[in-house]
Formats: C-alpha cells, sequence, structure tokens
C-alpha cells in the first residue's frame, strides 16, 4: 500500500542518506573506485532478488545513484524501506 508522504517523512529521520523528491526515495553513495561500487551493485542485486523487489539505479565510476519506488502502487510502500535498509547495511556510506 502506499504511504502518505507524512508518514514517509516520519520514516526518513531514521534514514538520513535518503530523500523523498519526484515520488520515490532517491540517495547517492560515493566510493573509493569503480570496483568498490560494482561489488556494492552486485551484493544490493542478490538482496533485491530475495525480497522480490529491485531498485531504478544508475552507476557512473565511483557514483552509485538509486531511486527506490513501488510501480504497482505509483508511489512508496514500505518494500522500498525495507529495500533502502537492505542496502544501507550492505553500503556503508562514508562519513
Amino acid at each position: 500500500m502506499k504511504l502518505k508522504d507524512q508518514d514517509i517523512e516520519q520514516k526518513l529521520k531514521d534514514f538520513p542518506e535518503w530523500d523523498y523528491f519526484e515520488n520515490a526515495l532517491q540517495a547517492e553513495f560515493e566510493f573509493d573506485n569503480f570496483k568498490d561500487c560494482f561489488s556494492a551493485m552486485s551484493r544490493i542485486a542478490f538482496e533485491c532478488e530475495a525480497i522480490g523487489h529491485h531498485p531504478d539505479w544508475s552507476n557512473s565510476y565511483n557514483v552509485l545513484t538509486i531511486s527506490l519506488f513501488t510501480h504497482t502502487e505509483n508511489g512508496v510502500t514500505e518494500k522500498d524501506f525495507e529495500l533502502a535498509k537492505a542496502i544501507e547495511a550492505i553500503v556503508e556510506p562514508e562519513e
């Protein structure tokens, strides 16, 4: 079920790396090099398959840009936050 904007904003307090805009959860992660970025993408891909939810994402050298959106609900759902949590556990962005 699609979450309301105020519920999304509340949940985002636990996800400081993520923003909500263009009707999706958005984040950008920078790595030391392409290999580390691609390695994280591979690990994320396995997690996506396990939970049956997939991001829109792009990679440019050492930067991974991710957008989470549940197409069947035309918005952000609990599945998007579940995947964001899994991604954070994999990526562990540098401070």
